[in-house]
């Protein structure tokens, strides 16, 4: 009957089993201390893991919004440099509208390049989730430790 009432009470928790300090001895709840902290950082694996996953998807998007921009800037360049230079021959010598045209594209080509640089960026793909909860577990394990040199 308790191995039924401990188990309830563990699916409860998430897993992490709820004692009364008065019902287990010492061994006992430094057993389960050992078994919860390893279950904390199984879980806490698997965040990261996730949180990694996730951020190699975004990698990859930016790669592609590089490669998207750098192509589309060429091209444009291209093309526009010779829409300048038959348009703009009209009114200005063909060498200085090409010169117009070519400097406006490649300044737009050099924003959507630094857009998709900015989302290369460390901290933007960095694990902040796993980092707090890693830092607040250590502070937790450290107050325990301490509680049992006292």
């Amino acid at each position: 009957m308790s191995s039924t009432r401990s188990d309830s009470r563990s699916r409860d928790r998430g897993g992490l089993r709820s004692v009364g300090a008065r019902d287990e001895s010492t061994p006992s709840l430094l057993r389960r201390l050992v078994d919860d902290v390893g279950m904390l950082f199984a879980q806490e694996l698997a965040l990261l893991k996730a949180e990694t996953t996730r951020s190699i998807g975004d990698l990859k998007a930016a790669t592609v919004s590089i490669a998207i921009g750098g192509a589309v800037a060429l091209v444009g360049v291209i093309f526009l440099l010779l829409a300048a230079v038959y348009g703009l021959s009209n009114v200005v010598q063909p060498w200085l509208a090409a010169l117009i045209v070519g400097g406006v594209v490649t300044l737009i080509g050099l924003i959507m390049l630094a857009t998709g640089r900015r989302k290369l960026d460390p901290s933007a793909v960095a694990p902040r989730r796993t980092a707090a909860a890693l830092r607040k577990d250590t502070e937790m394990i450290k107050g325990v430790s301490q509680h049992e040199h006292e």
